[in-house]
């Protein structure tokens, strides 16, 4: 697919926000590891291509189900037809993972009515989810529990 193959859209109105990919990027590698401006730009040109690619074969398969809802089966189905097979069952496990965690926020529509994080609380939770993120891009899927609000150890 080409760049300017996405419907309606030129290449600079289908981005990646940089300070996230560049965030993403620092954080797996190793502390002494610069990445000079220009292959970041690359690398967040990559994704944006993958993520074009996998939309792309994700809808073909939905269409010849004669469906018009692309559904997670068809993003795992896409990875396979495309050679990505090999990722499907982390990318199955990361999306079991996003379900789990989704649960009782407000967007993931089952939200409890409970009470927000505080700064710090969410901090944790986003160093937690970065640390379970690097873990599974180096050694497999090594799952990092979150810290309840009810285990006592976790009181200072």
């Amino acid at each position: 697919m080409e760049p300017m193959d996405i419907i309606g859209k030129s290449k600079e109105d289908v981005t990646l926000p940089k300070a996230t990919m560049t965030k993403i990027i620092k954080e797996m590698l190793p502390p002494d590891v610069r990445v000079a401006r220009d292959a970041q730009d690359l690398l967040v040109e990559c994704c944006v291509e993958f993520i074009n690619l996998i939309s792309s074969e994700s809808n073909e398969v939905c269409g010849r189900e004669e469906r018009r809802t692309i559904a997670p089966e068809h993003v795992l189905k896409a990875l396979e037809v495309l050679g990505f097979g090999e990722y499907i069952e982390e990318v199955y496990a990361a999306y079991e993972q996003h379900k789990l965690e989704t649960l009782d926020s407000p967007r993931g529509g089952k939200w409890t009515g409970g009470a927000e994080m505080t700064e710090e609380e969410a901090l944790a939770e986003q160093q937690r989810m970065f640390a379970e993120a690097r873990a599974r891009m180096n050694n497999g899927a090594t799952i990092i529990p979150k810290q309840s609000d009810s285990d006592p150890s976790l009181d200072s």
